[in-house]
């Protein structure tokens, strides 16, 4: 499959079965993080992998995750982070979205639906899982198995803004 292929058969699901993401699955995932670029190759970021039942337990006092088998919390390094010289902003948000990006789309490519949930509460989370300060959780992204049909791949046609409403050339 090619790389458009890719990205538009890749949608948001909200309903999963209760089978069990393969470890060799959870691998490749983590790899596709692992390789993702990031600011001046910084990698100021780390990964939850919550799974277990407990796990997943503390995780719905935080969030709604749509009983995914799988999360992954993907937080920013702010101490880690490449800043911009010239304004001094970190960066690590963004290396954090490039991350779940990877991470959606290794899915896709894995037979997998994902969800990228940014709706959670930051504090509970912080204090479930003793994330340590210096870590910002940005997302949460979640990983299984389908519960019905995944969105067509040709919804974009009609559900995306057409490119002449999204680029401009040489100046607005």
């Amino acid at each position: 499959m090619d790389f458009l292929e890719l990205a538009k058969k890749r949608c948001s699901t909200r309903a999963y079965t209760a089978q069990k993401v393969e470890d060799e699955k959870l691998a490749r995932l983590l790899e596709a993080a692992r390789v993702a670029p990031t600011g001046a190759n910084s990698q100021a970021f780390r990964l939850l992998v919550i799974r277990s039942e407990e796990g997943l337990a503390k995780l719905a006092e935080a969030a709604n995750f749509y009983n995914a088998p799988l999360a992954i919390v993907v937080c920013a390094d702010v101490e880690q982070c490449w800043h911009r010289s010239f304004d001094g902003k970190c960066i690590s948000d963004i290396d954090a979205s490039i991350v779940s990006t990877h991470l959606v789309l290794e899915a896709t490519e894995l037979g997998l639906a994902s969800l990228w949930i940014c709706r959670f509460k930051a504090d509970v989370l912080r204090e479930q899982f003793h994330i340590p300060e210096g870590l910002e959780p940005v997302n949460l992204t979640v990983f299984g198995y389908p519960d019905g049909e995944l969105k067509s791949p040709d919804r974009h046609a009609a559900e995306r803004k057409p490119l002449s409403a999204l680029v401009v050339n040489e100046h607005f």
